[in-house]
């Protein structure tokens, strides 16, 4: 009988371990009912965890150059990089994507200290001035950096420095703006040419295909500028057949031909009725008295049946939306490229169509990425697209619009 009540026993303690293992088994894959959820994570934590610039890396293409991988610079390694201007939000920008880039590159490579690669910003302080930015690079070579990246102020005044450069082995990447010299080792910038077909096209749904459309280039010297103004051109003239391009104004060539009409007595620059006769020798003006707004204006002035007008940097689109404003004129549709503080807005209040938003920040870090593998004797592709992207009002809150912002 003993035997038979153990053995009794000894299977019902069997059976309420089995039990017990089987409800345990069953808890853990299901949540019992009276048991809350775990909350979702916020979107909004999701992508604070994310880098909020790295938009701004994962358009570069390719994209080899959107990291510091790979990268084994010499300890206190020197690379200069050299803008077109200091202080302004673009360049800004540039500057720290450069610096960023100087800053995975040391994590990368463990460098600490006096041995970290280092990487410095420099432009002339006042905007697309050539001597002061050919000084700068004079000054930088004799430093004897690395790998020198620049963006080339005017495509033609830099050559005895290049050849320097290549004498002593620096290797020099193109940003934003380049040249057809051939030492050159990387083009790093936006795809200007396809960035202004699309913007030709904006432009012409916005006027109905047809009407007069002034160009305002920023200059006539620097290749971004010339490609930006010949391709929007071209694509009005080759798809639009009732639009006409009526003014191409390049703002440093504008000044002197304004100075000339001043001078033979045949324009103000306040507005006023002209002499009609030369003027004296103490009244006469040179072209430096001349001013952005004085272009702008004069330009406008002439061509009083404008549907459109086109910028091809931020600071002339602005300048072109104030010259209208101060002339009065309403209902032209004005484009162009950049994203600054004061674009952002004017396209949020309506007084812009549209802006091709360019990557300073990319084209920074991607240059200095250039350099670097210059550097070390690796291959580089010849262009490096760091990609751009058309805002209006209506996508201005788009992510693929609002990461790409500065």
């Amino acid at each position: 009988m003993k035997m038979r009540k153990s053995a009794a026993t000894a299977a019902l303690c069997l059976a309420l371990i089995l039990g017990a293992c089987s409800l345990g088994s069953a808890g853990e894959g299901k949540q019992p009912e009276s048991s809350p959820a775990e909350p979702a994570q916020p979107e909004n934590e999701k992508k604070e965890k994310k880098k909020a610039y790295q938009a701004k890396l994962d358009v570069i293409n390719p994209s080899a150059y959107s990291n510091a991988d790979g990268l084994s610079l010499e300890k206190g390694a020197y690379i200069s990089v050299i803008g077109k201007a200091d202080g302004k939000p673009f360049w800004n920008e540039v500057k720290k994507g450069a610096e960023q880039a100087a800053k995975d590159i040391n994590k990368t490579l463990g460098y600490e200290g006096a041995d970290k690669v280092k990487v410095t910003y420099n432009g002339p302080s006042e905007a697309e001035n050539v001597d002061e930015q050919v000084n700068i690079l004079d000054e930088e070579l004799a430093r004897y950096p690395v790998a020198v990246a620049i963006a080339i102020a005017d495509e033609q005044a830099c050559e005895v420095q290049f050849d320097l450069a290549a004498e002593n082995n620096i290797p020099v990447v193109a940003f934003d703006s380049g040249s057809d010299y051939k030492g050159l080792v990387a083009m790093v910038s936006t795809d200007n040419e396809e960035a202004a077909k699309e913007a030709a096209r904006h432009m012409a749904e916005a006027v109905g295909e047809e009407g007069e459309i002034l160009i305002f280039s920023h200059d006539s010297k620097s290749k971004t500028a010339i490609v930006r103004e010949q391709v929007f051109v071209e694509t009005i003239q080759n798809e639009y057949p009732g639009m006409a391009a009526v003014c191409i104004c390049r703002l440093d060539e504008m000044r002197a031909v304004i100075a000339d009409e001043v001078n033979k007595g045949v324009y103000r620059l306040d507005g006023e009725e002209p002499p009609l006769t030369e003027l004296s020798e103490e009244e006469r003006i040179g072209e430096e008295d001349v001013t952005r707004e004085n272009v702008i204006d004069y330009v406008l002035k002439k061509h009083p049946n404008v549907k459109g007008c086109y910028g091809t940097n931020g600071e002339t689109v602005i300048s072109i939306v104030e010259g209208l404003e101060r002339l009065g004129i309403e209902e032209v549709s004005v484009s162009g490229f950049d994203a600054d503080e004061e674009e952002i807005a004017a396209v949020r209040e309506g007084k812009i169509l549209g802006v091709m938003v360019q990557n300073p920040f990319g084209m920074g870090y991607a240059s200095v990425i250039a350099a670097s593998r210059a550097a070390l004797g690796l291959a580089n592709e010849a262009d490096i697209d760091t990609g751009y992207v058309w805002m209006t009002k209506d996508n201005i809150e788009d992510d693929e619009v609002s990461e790409m912002l500065y």
